[in-house]
């Protein structure tokens, strides 16, 4: 059956990335070839199709993801992160540093990928806890909370933007339903579960600093960095231009307005590639030039970040071979075929897919994107169905419960200093709660959309 090799292949990838310590994008590929030929695909057609699922992965999203870590690498770079989340919790007070901590960083999340923001943050973090006197959790729960939430829902980072572009989805619109429905997970998994996983595993909140950080590790000054209101707007301005494109095409549609070389140029504007090129240049000037940088040092930056990135496009690309070898190999027809008889939503289809991937394989954006390749068949008996939610409810199930064998679970534990018990009492519950509240959103703007 080809759910059962796919279940082997799962298993096989496991055990080659975690037991024989072999690199992910080469564990992808090895049980790629074996994937195709295991279930039939004709021996001069398996490199074709995984170079072609390389390469329809890579070509849409590779201009998005590197323009995109540019940005983000100006803006903490330059120190434009550190300004946004220091002047929001000096704006909040010391009574509503959490709500200040949620903020500043799900508005860094958005320009910064997750990994780069734990780093970043990190210091912001635990230097605020030693000021206030509070328990780093306090603030790293909400911190962690916005970021992974960004991570999973929001383009331009890379699960959502590659299944948006494998589903044929809008990012624009993918953006704008993603904040609409970050928002409450943000909530319940940031401030409100706090108050839950400090009953839970009291002993998480009970550390005031962290020893791995020097107690006399300081921020740099405030004076050397650009100013919080040009800081927000270029970190904001991707999602700006994304969203009031997305939103003038919805009313668009909604009042039968005809086609105009007006809406041309705002769907241009507003594409994600377009709108990511523009808020590079935006920064680059507002983030480097307009502070005396040199141009060499922003090119630098610049060619920095995109080195960082080049094992993640491999992964991802690997990814990409995977899901066209379950296409191509008939699995996804497969599925379809199974649940053609079933009322089963194929929004909640495709979270339990993504989820379930997700606890086996560890990565997110891999998760995501291996379920396009049991989902998409399936959508053709489902015509009406929303692609942008359908992105979004991959997004939700691909951030289902993180454990040991995500890098992500690790760099919590370490970050904060927490035990496994501990990490599992936070970070781990707090990524379930994220998914399941993702999957309410979904659900509920199709019910209204609907």
């Amino acid at each position: 059956m080809p759910i059962l090799i796919v279940a082997v292949g799962i298993a096989a990838l496991l055990i080659l990335i975690m037991r024989f310590r072999i690199n992910a994008f080469a564990s992808l590929i090895l049980v790629s070839f074996a994937v195709a030929l295991v279930l039939g695909l004709p021996i001069d057609k398996v490199v074709k199709s995984i170079e072609s699922g390389i390469g329809g992965t890579l070509g849409h999203i590779a201009l998005i993801f590197g323009l995109g870590v540019m940005l983000g690498r100006l803006i903490a770079e330059s120190g434009g992160a550190q300004r946004i989340a220091v002047t929001l919790i000096d704006k909040f007070g010391p009574k509503n540093v959490q709500w200040a901590v949620v903020v500043s960083s799900f508005i860094i999340g958005i320009a910064l990928f997750f990994e780069v923001g734990v780093v970043l943050l990190i210091p912001i973090v635990l230097t605020m806890a030693r000021q206030l006197r509070v328990p780093v959790m306090y603030l790293g729960t909400p911190m962690v909370a916005a970021l992974i939430t960004a991570h999973a829902f929001l383009p331009p980072h890379p699960g959502p933007t590659v299944v948006a572009g494998e589903f044929h989805a809008d990012i624009g619109t993918v953006l704008l339903y993603g904040i609409l429905i970050a928002i409450p997970s943000v909530l319940l998994a940031g401030p409100i579960f706090t108050v839950i996983s400090r009953k839970i595993v009291p002993s998480a909140y009970e550390k005031i600093s962290h020893g791995a950080i020097d107690s006399s590790d300081k921020l740099p000054s405030l004076d050397k960095t650009p100013p919080f209101g040009i800081s927000v707007l270029t970190a904001m301005l991707p999602v700006i231009l994304m969203s009031v494109a997305a939103i003038i095409s919805i009313i668009k549609s909604s009042m039968g307005l005809p086609d105009s070389t007006a809406f041309s140029v705002i769907r241009f504007v507003g594409d994600a590639s377009v709108a990511m090129l523009i808020s590079l240049f935006f920064a680059t000037y507002t983030m480097g030039l307009k502070r005396g940088m040199p141009i060499e040092k922003i090119t630098d930056f610049c060619a920095d970040a995109a080195k960082d990135i080049g094992m993640m496009l491999l992964i991802i690309g690997g990814g990409g071979a995977l899901k066209q070898v379950l296409i191509d190999g008939g699995v996804g027809t497969y599925v379809a075929a199974l649940f053609a008889g079933s009322s089963i939503s194929p929004l909640v289809f495709a979270w339990v897919v993504a989820a379930i991937l997700r606890v086996a394989l560890g990565s997110a954006t891999v998760a995501a994107i291996s379920t396009v390749g049991l989902v998409a068949p399936m959508l053709a008996s489902h015509p009406d169905v929303n692609l942008a939610l359908i992105t979004l409810a991959t997004g939700a199930g691909s951030a289902t419960f993180s454990h040991v064998n995500d890098a992500g679970f690790w760099m919590v534990k370490e970050s904060f200093g927490l035990s496994m018990k501990e990490t599992f009492g936070t970070w781990s519950l707090l990524c379930a709660i994220v998914s399941l509240v993702g999957l309410a959103g979904v659900l509920t703007l199709n019910s209204l959309i609907g």
